[in-house]
């Protein structure tokens, strides 16, 4: 288990300095100055000047790249162009909000896309099956894009029910956790169908029948298990995904969340909270995975670690 940990970190770290230097390097590379952005074109030159000196955007760009890794070997992030203050305390200020989004989601995901896709399951090429494989092709086809501004249009705007962007009253969660959790639920309650259909002929589901079992322990006690290591697997990639920001849904609710916060960034050239925001999105999604791959001995003990 320890020999494994440290592999897994090791490719984690390999991963975020790819991904730090893949954004370094992009965005480096965007038309756009943060200079411009923070004092506007028709600035003196003289301004101009001072400023990038004062901010090192006038060193080569090896330089900036090398005292940005010299930053993160000391756990320093850099400090915001636009808001002059560490990104770090800014990331900390951001994340817990699209913790919490994605927390809901991924609940809100599993509690439809389990039963519905176990009852698919149960009831193959009947109505119910066709109804929830309906759900989940619409659940796909559907873009955040447009469900998002829909709810807002009919839940906040014509019945009044919830605010329509931003976080300050609890109900504000609503529509950006079922925007963000339709679409994963769709998605895993077509692999949960497929996966119990899987498993459901084995010698061993025939056996717990045979011995008396109702259907539904059949379901609950053996075939559910057996079949949640490809659902265990989609649940980690999904995760990673929504504690990425989830960015078009966090900007079409004006949600506080780090997609957002990257998105802002991106449209005020502020480098340092973009080469921030994607260290921890890669540093989430990579932890995810792992926290996945070492979940699935507790769940199949036939699978080996090593």
């Amino acid at each position: 288990m320890l020999r494994l940990v440290a592999v897994r970190l090791s490719a984690m770290l390999l991963v975020m300095l790819g991904a730090c230097t893949l954004v370094f390097l992009l965005i480096h590379l965007v038309p756009g100055d943060p200079v411009d952005a923070m004092l506007g074109e028709t600035a003196r030159a003289a301004d101009r000047a001072a400023l990038r000196t004062a901010l090192g955007l006038d060193a080569p760009l090896w330089q900036q790249y090398l005292d940005y890794l010299g930053g993160l070997t000391q756990l320093d992030l850099g400090d915001s162009l636009r808001e002059q203050r560490p990104v770090a305390s800014i990331l900390a200020e951001r994340l817990p909000p699209t913790l919490l989004l994605a927390g809901a989601s991924l609940i809100l995901a599993l509690t439809i896309a389990i039963p519905l896709g176990v009852l698919a399951a149960r009831h193959q090429h009947r109505l119910l099956d066709r109804l929830a494989m309906g759900f989940s092709l619409l659940g796909v086809a559907v873009p955040n894009f447009w469900l998002g501004p829909l709810l807002i249009l009919v839940f906040s705007l014509w019945l009044g029910w919830t605010p329509v962007s931003g976080m300050q009253q609890p109900t504000s969660l609503i529509l950006p956790a079922i925007t963000l959790g339709t679409s994963l639920a769709a998605v895993l309650a077509r692999m949960v169908r497929n996966s119990v259909l899987e498993v459901l002929g084995d010698d061993y589901i025939r056996t717990a029948r045979a011995k008396g079992l109702s259907e539904g322990a059949v379901v609950r006690r053996h075939a559910l298990r057996n079949a949640w290591l490809p659902v265990l697997t989609l649940v980690g990639l999904q995760l990673g995904a929504l504690l990425s920001g989830a960015v078009i849904t966090e900007t079409v609710f004006a949600w506080p969340g780090v997609g957002s916060l990257m998105v802002e960034s991106i449209q005020a050239r502020d480098f340092p909270v973009v080469q921030g925001t994607v260290l921890l999105i890669a540093a989430l999604y990579v932890l995810v995975n792992t926290a996945t791959d070492l979940a699935y001995a507790a769940i199949d003990p036939r699978v080996s670690l090593r």
